[in-house]
């Protein structure tokens, strides 16, 4: 397709999405990844906190789980679980970066999707007793999965220029629900499936974007991802609250408690911190990787989430309603912590925080030896907050030593 043509598509599309509301239908055409001013919708929005709903419900599932000292078989659950609440999310955020036309159609199938959402986040709690799937979470899956279809169904009738790359993710999405449902039929074999059939879901997007990129927009998607991690840090300071008001009703003492609310509100203040450090659109300079970034992130989400079963957990033994140690206890804190800050090293690494490695380094190692101290996460977060003080320092230092460098240059060049 011409540039010429491509201008007019995305002019087209510009025009429809400034009255979406007068319209019933408007064509999805591809939106411009150069839109100026592009924010999420109060669609997306309200996608995102019925999202948080099923995070809640796995990292409840996983609290509990940690809690009577079923740690493994907890964790198991959890990673697939939130793998199917990342990964409809992701999809659903990218397609919508490229194709948000917020018309009528548009918006019934984001209502079918958070309906998914909503099964989802339903049969997750039988999905933790029995550890196989069950019709609620996999028939909610497949709803989500199979709303995204009809998107795509309509970007390839919409867009030309794009309408191999969304026949593929239709074809490759349709072939996997079916996939998905099989399942059913031999819940001996749901592991071994589920690694298989979660690779092939990871596979799509990049068989589907090699015919051609979609269009999705940078800022757009970083504003998206950041939206959520404070969603899910949002939702582990309330599963906290929740642990702590249950201890109290339950006649725990707040003496006892205080470690735990000390080290908790410093661990997630420090993750707010160092994920929302400097923006990251400017990381996602092409397609590969803004793919890998995206994909990274599932650690990244499911560690915030993980740390709010943690902190419940920490409560719980705190209080004496938990039937593991405080060694262990620390460590179901200080190993998603860990997560947490080794996954943002990798997707968000950038030149001037490279001098901070040695420190963050250290950091991690005295995160992971803190639970043997039986004061796990008051440590944690101690360590976690010196660690970002360290960084800010050094990029303190490093900023005067630039500005310095600039000022002798400037000075030698006249």
């Amino acid at each position: 397709m011409s540039d010429s043509a491509h201008a007019t598509l995305h002019h087209a599309a510009h025009e429809s999405h400034a009255a979406p509301a007068s319209r019933l239908r408007v064509p999805m055409m591809a939106r411009s990844p150069h839109e100026p001013h592009r924010v999420s919708t109060p669609l997306e929005l309200f996608f995102d906190l019925v999202f948080v709903v099923a995070i809640a419900q796995a990292a409840s599932g996983l609290h509990h789980a940690i809690a009577e000292d079923h740690a493994v078989q907890g964790l198991m659950g959890y990673l697939m679980v939130f793998f199917a609440i990342w990964w409809a999310w992701m999809n659903f955020s990218w397609f919508a970066s490229a194709y948000d036309c917020d018309d009528l159609p548009y918006r019934l199938t984001v209502f079918v999707q958070i309906t998914g959402a909503l099964s989802l986040a339903a049969g997750i709690t039988q999905l933790f007793e029995h550890r196989v799937p069950n019709i609620a979470v996999l028939g909610g899956y497949v709803v989500m999965r199979l709303a995204m279809v009809v998107q795509w169904l309509r970007a390839a009738a919409a867009d030309p220029g794009h309408r191999t790359t969304a026949r593929r993710y239709a074809i490759g999405i349709s072939v996997l629900q079916v996939a998905w449902v099989l399942t059913l039929a031999a819940p001996q074999l749901w592991v071994p499936a589920f690694v298989f059939l979660a690779a092939c879901e990871l596979l799509v997007p990049v068989w589907a974007e090699s015919a051609q990129q979609t269009t999705w927009h940078p800022h757009h998607i970083s504003e998206r991802y950041g939206l959520l991690t404070l969603i899910v840090l949002g939702e582990s300071i309330l599963a906290a609250s929740v642990a702590i008001q249950s201890s109290l009703a339950a006649g725990g003492t707040v003496l006892a408690l205080v470690p735990v609310v000390v080290g908790g509100l410093l661990i997630v203040y420090s993750m707010w911190w160092v994920y929302f450090d400097h923006p990251v659109h400017d990381l996602l300079t092409h397609f590969r990787k803004a793919m890998l970034w995206g994909y990274g992130h599932y650690f990244v989400f499911a560690s915030a989430a993980a740390v709010g079963a943690g902190l419940g957990v920490a409560v719980d033994q705190a209080a004496h309603h938990a039937e593991i140690s405080s060694v262990a206890a620390g460590f179901a804190v200080a190993v998603p912590v860990t997560v947490f800050i080794a996954s943002l090293w990798v997707l968000h690494d950038r030149p001037e925080h490279r001098e901070a490695r040695p420190a963050g380094a250290l950091a991690l190692v005295l995160i992971l030896l803190s639970p043997l101290t039986g004061q796990g996460v008051l440590l944690t977060g101690l360590t976690f907050a010196a660690f970002v003080a360290v960084r800010l320092v050094l990029r303190r230092r490093a900023e005067h030593v630039q500005a310095a460098t600039a000022d002798g240059a400037a000075v030698h060049s006249h």
